[in-house]
């Protein structure tokens, strides 16, 4: 056997697999910067949509997505608002709320105007068993729309529950846990926007100046 003549060509074998290797790389990482501003465009236009879902038409004429402020919890993290204006008057402001469900955490988008009074509420994403936990998506259910014109004053806050609990919200036959994960999401919401309220409408937007 000629040693020398397979050194060779073991180490001809490894340096074109070293290239192989420095092509590839190069090429996705091309390909990832051309579908780069693709992917943000397409995640920006779906949180728009998912913006106007629940707030009423005509509710603002701000750009949403650049009036925003972010503020910390009571448990230390952060929940970013987008506030809504028209003819630069604070009208609103929408943010994320979530809680434990029966499979996941339920997330959702809570719309609520300036009176603390709910606009609109739409499910984000679940894990939720399909056919019973899945009616909290406003495409299988009606059942979300019940949101829409309370406050903590209509009906009180010991109220913010399912019937089960002695609350005023239906539950689903079968599948109390995810309903009831929802309207304790909305609920503590409803709670932060009361305490936060004069900060979320006063303080600077993010990346500083207001977005009217």
């Amino acid at each position: 056997m000629d040693i020398k003549a397979l050194q060779e060509k073991l180490g001809y074998h490894g340096v074109f697999l070293g290239l192989v290797g420095l092509l590839a790389s190069a090429a996705l990482a091309t390909a990832d910067m051309a579908t780069h501003e693709d992917i943000r465009l397409a995640e920006r236009r779906d949180l728009e949509a998912s913006l106007k879902q629940v707030l009423p038409q005509g509710f603002a004429d701000n750009d949403l997505l650049k009036d925003t402020v972010t503020l910390a919890r009571g448990d230390g993290k952060e929940v970013k608002v987008f506030r809504a204006r028209l003819g630069g008057e604070a009208k609103g402001a929408v943010f994320e709320v979530s809680s434990r469900g029966y499979a996941g955490d339920v997330v959702a988008l809570l719309g609520v105007d300036t009176a603390g009074v709910v606009q609109g509420v739409r499910v984000l994403k679940h894990q939720e068993t399909p056919g019973l936990g899945d009616k909290i998506e406003v495409a299988k259910s009606k059942w979300i729309l019940d949101f829409d014109g309370k406050s903590f004053g209509t009906p009180p806050v010991e109220k913010w529950g399912v019937k089960k609990d002695g609350g005023v919200f239906d539950q689903f036959a079968g599948a109390t846990i995810t309903p009831r994960a929802v309207v304790k999401a909305v609920r503590e919401g409803m709670e932060f926007y009361r305490d936060h309220k004069d900060e979320i409408y006063s303080k600077p937007a993010d990346g500083g100046g207001k977005e009217h």
